[in-house]
């Protein structure tokens, strides 16, 4: 057993990142050159490092365009790498987006396109349909943001108020051919939801749309409605002839992480167990169930035996009561860490792959069953700081934030927790 139990729980998130290193996972990928011009786009929080790395592996001419969050850009020769605003648009993120397109236009059946597109690109690619406007799109993502719906619902929302998602890239290339190189972080690794699918069209309609915005009670403007039922929200089929040349290729994901970081754990001789790597639904809710699982191996060793160590991925989602600051993450273990309040033996993790966890520096966090006495010893109640959605500040006041900084890749959310 390891004696260091953080270091662990460290290490482990750090083997779930490197497995999605870009420049690792994109070797097996490399497509076949092309007769005529290879043109490189991209877009998430790390498509820098994906550009980066796409260069330094094709010894042939390129040229091409990517966006990144601010702060995530990385070194290209051959691409220009652009940055932008998350989670909400920006004028930054409405220009990368027109040079996007600007950038596959005129090209030939001799041509390649290369898509380079992982999390956070739907935020990151902005581009209004007529008669809509950046601020629209910035309205939307609030709403989608606070409303607590699963990624893709909100995917399939997204795709129909843009001119870029939903395929739209992909067909704005042809009759180029299309290869998408996508580092996953949607529950499942549907690549048409990452980044809400520039070059790869889902079957999702309107009709489907429409319905999870009612579903999920997502409070929209009028004039987003009325777009949304139009003839013009209409999005690209699968089937349509114009993407029958297109390949995609999932070359990392929350599977493949949360296996590496279990072999790390079976290397110092603690068992671990992946509960799922596709979880979803409320964060406080979901820490709860982790919280619950763990106390019961903790105290009546089942259903595994201790020591053991619980891993799971996916995308959790928290929808706003309060005006605190936090993300996914820091909710998930500030609720854990009230169920588990007063337990001995147990010490977790839960972070974003990508180094930032919602709108703060922090990945996420470390809990065990001393967190919310030492939040209460500080002077706050920690129900309360759940309530008002001010995970953040629980964790930061007891100095248990965790904070590694960007990681140039997202394969979503790691959760890790440790029962001796």
């Amino acid at each position: 057993m390891p004696p260091d139990q953080r270091f662990f729980l460290t290490s482990l998130f750090d083997a779930a990142v490197a497995a999605a290193d870009p420049e690792k996972a994109i070797l097996d990928f490399l497509p076949q050159k092309p007769k005529g011009r290879t043109v490189v786009v991209g877009a998430g929080k790390g498509a820098a490092q994906l550009a980066s790395a796409f260069e330094k592996n094709w010894d042939a001419p390129l040229e091409g365009v990517v966006v990144t969050r601010y702060g995530y850009g990385a070194s290209c020769e051959r691409i220009k790498v652009l940055e932008a605003s998350h989670p909400f648009p920006d004028a930054a993120g409405l220009e990368a987006s027109e040079e996007i397109l600007r950038s596959v236009s005129g090209l030939s059946e001799d041509d390649l396109v290369v898509a380079l597109m992982c999390g956070g690109g739907s935020a990151l690619l902005p581009a209004p349909p007529s008669g809509l406007t950046l601020n629209d799109e910035i309205a939307l993502n609030r709403a989608l943001l606070a409303s607590g719906a699963p990624i893709g619902a909100m995917n399939s929302i997204r795709k129909h108020m843009s001119r870029i998602k939903g395929g739209r890239l992909a067909f704005a290339a042809g009759p180029a051919r299309v290869v998408s190189l996508v580092v996953s972080d949607i529950p499942g690794d549907n690549p048409a939801f990452v980044a809400s699918g520039p070059t790869i069209p889902d079957a999702s309609t309107q009709q489907d749309a429409l319905a999870a915005i009612k579903r999920h009670r997502i409070e929209l403007p009028v004039r987003i409605l009325n777009f949304l039922r139009s003839d013009a929200a209409k999005a690209p089929s699968p089937d349509d002839n114009a993407f029958s040349r297109n390949t995609v290729y999932v070359i990392a994901s929350a599977r493949r992480s949360l296996e590496a970081a279990a072999r790390v754990a079976d290397s110092h001789g603690v068992r671990a167990v992946i509960l799922s790597d596709a979880m979803e639904g409320e964060a406080r809710e979901a820490g709860k169930f982790h919280a619950a699982l763990a106390r019961e191996i903790a105290t009546r060793s089942r259903p595994f035996e201790r020591p053991v160590v619980l891993l799971s991925g996916g995308e959790t989602t928290v929808t706003l009561f309060g005006n605190g600051k936090g993300g996914r993450n820091t909710e998930f273990l500030l609720s854990a860490a009230l169920a588990l309040d007063g337990l001995d033996g147990v010490q977790a993790i839960a972070a974003d792959t990508d180094g930032i966890d919602g709108s703060e520096e922090n990945a996420g966090a470390f809990a065990d069953g001393t967190t919310a006495g030492r939040i209460r010893a500080m002077g706050e109640d920690p129900d309360m700081l759940l309530a008002n959605n001010d995970a953040w500040t629980a964790f930061a006041m007891i100095d248990d934030l965790f904070s590694p900084g960007p990681t140039g890749t997202n394969v979503n959310d790691f959760r890790a927790i440790l029962i001796v």
